[in-house]
């Protein structure tokens, strides 16, 4: 658990390799990419601790000097992994052009977009769950996990003020907050989902249950705001 986590590597131009690797070095982001995405299968199954990258390479026709070319050692690699998943989340998410959107219609929209984003991406939910196992320790060696989930917060902040100033969301709510209640909400229907299922009999991925489900959630969230 303490061992250094390096930082990704990208081959220097004209570099070339012999076989499989050879016809892939042509396009390094395109096997970055490719790597990253059954990384996080892997680690999502399996745990840090658990993940081959054996496993990791066989399902990429990568080798495993190549995966450690790129990222240094397992614990790289499983960094990159968060880094990649919070990127893709917040990515999408900015494309959501809530500026233009009354209050309550654009938090609306933005719960919904989280909780579709958890429910089709279980990995991404299973290493968050994981690195929290991990008691962040990895994720705390990241540049730029912090920077990336900035935005959120400051178009939370941005919308709830617009909400406030129409009158139509209370006063006193704290940015922060209000996006871990979104989290909370969202996060629980995925990371749960087998054990509460089980026990009340209910097959969240069901998608009626999903569907009902996704519609409670956005209206605890704007009663909770409403003015």
């Amino acid at each position: 658990m303490n061992q250094t986590v390096h930082s990704r590597r990208r081959p220097p131009a004209g570099a070339r390799r012999t076989g499989k690797e050879t016809t892939r070095t042509n396009d390094p982001e395109r096997t970055m990419a490719d790597i990253l995405d059954v990384a996080l299968k892997e680690f999502a199954e399996k745990g840090l601790d658990g993940a081959r990258i054996d496993e990791i390479a066989a399902a990429t026709q990568a080798s495993k000097r190549m995966i450690y070319y790129y990222f240094g050692s397992k614990e790289g690699l499983y960094l990159a992994v968060l880094e990649a998943s919070y990127r893709a989340m917040r990515e999408t998410e900015a494309e959501l052009q809530l500026d233009g959107l009354p209050p309550a219609q654009a938090l609306r929209r933005l719960v919904e977009f989280t909780f579709d984003h958890h429910l089709r991406s279980e990995p991404y939910v299973r290493v968050v769950m994981a690195e929290n196992m991990q008691r962040g320790h990895y994720m705390a060696q990241s540049q730029s996990i912090q920077q990336l989930n900035v935005p959120v917060i400051a178009t939370i902040e941005k919308l709830y003020a617009r909400g406030v100033a129409a009158g139509v969301f209370r006063p006193g709510v704290d940015p922060v907050d209000l996006h871990a209640t979104i989290s909370a909400l969202t996060f629980f229907n995925v990371a749960n989902r087998h054990t509460f299922g089980l026990i009340f009999k209910r097959d969240y991925a069901d998608p009626a249950v999903a569907v009902a489900r996704r519609a409670s959630i956005v209206e605890t969230v704007l009663r909770f705001v409403q003015a």
